[in-house]
């Protein structure tokens, strides 16, 4: 059975969701959020993140929900432990503040939404595989580096992206088949 290369089942870049980032996080989830709907995405991963692009149409990073999640926590929150989190409920008040906790919460995390860049939430491009490479070499480069997504590259320039997903396909099909 042949091991494929990456090009063989890496998503196309240009079919792959991108912003620039200077975007807002209220943007990004804009741009997010349709694409969790699209039936015709290839896969899962396909519609949980977005990569991340300069001014130059250079690859930096990519921001995904979870993300864009953390980068909403209320800044007062940001610092405090789960434990924290888990004892805020939206029937606690603020005794300084005649508006009910959920509402201020919601105030809160729409203007984060308005006022953080994505580019302050993305993960950077950690590494990154030729689209001439074997799956092998993918596997070799997610596992080393704890990476769910890979940029593929051909001559420098990103032309896709290879996701989890679609690899363990691949090493399942070479281990079951």
């Amino acid at each position: 059975m042949k091991i494929k290369q990456v090009k063989e089942i890496m998503v196309p870049m240009e079919t792959y969701p991108h912003i620039p980032y200077w975007f807002t996080l209220r943007q990004a989830i804009a741009e997010m959020e349709p694409s969790l709907f699209d039936s015709n995405a290839k896969n899962s991963p396909f519609r949980m993140s977005l990569l991340v692009f300069n001014e130059k149409y250079h690859l930096l990073g990519m921001v995904r929900r979870r993300d864009l999640m953390r980068g909403l926590d209320p800044e007062a929150l940001q610092s405090a432990s789960l434990d924290f989190h888990k004892k805020l409920s939206p029937a606690e008040q603020d005794s300084s503040s005649q508006k009910p906790f959920p509402e201020r919460v919601r105030k809160t995390i729409r203007e984060r939404a308005e006022e953080t860049l994505v580019s302050d939430v993305m993960l950077p491009i950690k590494a990154t595989v030729d689209q001439e490479d074997s799956i092998i070499s993918v596997v070799y480069e997610m596992v080393e580096n704890d990476l769910s997504f890979l940029s593929v590259l051909k001559d420098k320039e990103v032309v896709g992206i290879v996701c989890i997903e679609d690899v363990f396909h691949e090493m399942a099909r070479l281990v079951l088949c």
